[in-house]
């Protein structure tokens, strides 16, 4: 069973490399909620961490999913590639967040969790 962490207060790179190191080995699927400014991490979907995050009362239209590269630097480390960002309605028509906006926001959120 995987283990989903919701990430509220900064962690270190470390952390982040052990997280890693349980799933994927270089690479760490997060979703970020842009509203109360966490993450959750280390599950094998987007839609896992999503769900986590949608049954602690986060709002879906708040959660974008990134993938997180611990051995590189931000905004390196960033991906911004998640099926689950996939929402027309919200006009972002493919995998990638395509607000400059919202890409800075989660940026900014992402440096704050991750030292």
């Amino acid at each position: 069973m995987e283990e989903i962490i919701l990430i509220a207060k900064p962690i270190s790179k470390k952390e982040l490399k052990d997280i890693a190191s349980k799933r994927f080995g270089d690479m760490v699927k997060a979703v970020v909620d842009l509203e109360k400014q966490i993450l959750a991490a280390g599950g094998d979907l987007h839609a896992d961490e999503e769900a986590f995050l949608l049954a602690q009362d986060s709002k879906q239209e708040n959660l974008w999913g990134i993938n997180l590269y611990p051995d590189m630097q931000l905004p390196d480390m960033l991906e911004f590639d998640s099926m689950i960002n996939i929402r027309p309605r919200q006009n972002n028509r493919s995998r990638s967040v395509e607000s400059a906006e919202i890409q800075k926001q989660i940026l900014e959120i992402v440096s704050k969790l991750i030292l």
